[in-house]
């Protein structure tokens, strides 16, 4: 497995978040992580990246130990974040911003741009003058300028119009055709199931299920998955 985390506990101050979550992410795998609001989905993820370190339980990633790594050094062993609220940096250009974190590797500015021409039409453009969706889409080719060896999208479509999400879930598409292993959180079932490769459910902070989406019975959407 290219990502393995047992058993996370976290922590805001003395209020605990996770209490036992297990996920594991496998070289050019898509694995959708899913759960209601507040059932500690975006706390995994920042478990994961460093932002805010488990307290207890095991996260290895690539055969290395995570636990106690700050997030610049998480990010520099492979794994590229798209957080939510995309959390562009709004006083540089699209070009500045994809190219602020880069690393040498497959992606460059150019692939980017192929894979998001809106991005190339806007290079100039500084990141506050974009819609939310060409927000995203930067969001998503600055992550990609890591040449991260999984990539983290937290609410990958939300708050997008259909033709943004669209666009989004057809890059996500493209980059699971060329074997880049995803975890990607987003509430759109019927677009995110048909993509991932197998989904981990949470409930109040525990992983509850885990299996193929086809497996995803109605029951376990009611119980764990309903509004």
């Amino acid at each position: 497995m290219l990502l393995e985390a047992t058993g996370l506990q976290t922590f805001y101050g003395a209020s605990q978040a996770l209490f036992g979550v297990d996920l594991a992410v496998g070289e050019g795998e898509v694995v959708a992580l899913m759960g209601r609001n507040g059932m500690g989905k975006t706390t995994t993820i920042r478990s994961i990246c460093g932002l805010n370190p488990p307290r207890a339980g095991t996260l290895r990633f690539a055969g290395s130990s995570l636990q106690g790594l700050r997030p610049h050094r998480v990010a520099r062993l492979g794994i590229g974040l798209v957080p939510e609220g995309r959390r562009c940096f709004p006083n540089l250009t699209v070009e500045e911003n994809l190219i602020a974190a880069a690393r040498p590797g497959a992606w460059t500015l150019a692939r980017i741009e192929a894979l998001f021409p809106r991005l190339a039409e806007r290079r100039r453009q500084y990141a506050i003058s974009l819609s939310g969706g060409e927000q995203q889409m930067l969001a998503v080719g600055r992550a990609l300028m890591t040449n991260p060896k999984l990539l983290i999208l937290d609410e990958a479509t939300e708050g997008l119009a259909p033709v943004i999400r669209q666009d989004i879930w057809s890059s996500i598409r493209k980059l699971k055709d060329e074997g880049q292993a995803i975890l990607v959180v987003d509430k759109t079932m019927s677009e995110l199931l048909p993509v991932a490769d197998r989904c981990v459910v949470l409930e109040k902070g525990t992983t509850v299920w885990n299996g193929l989406p086809a497996e995803l019975s109605d029951d376990i959407r009611n119980r764990y998955l309903g509004v």
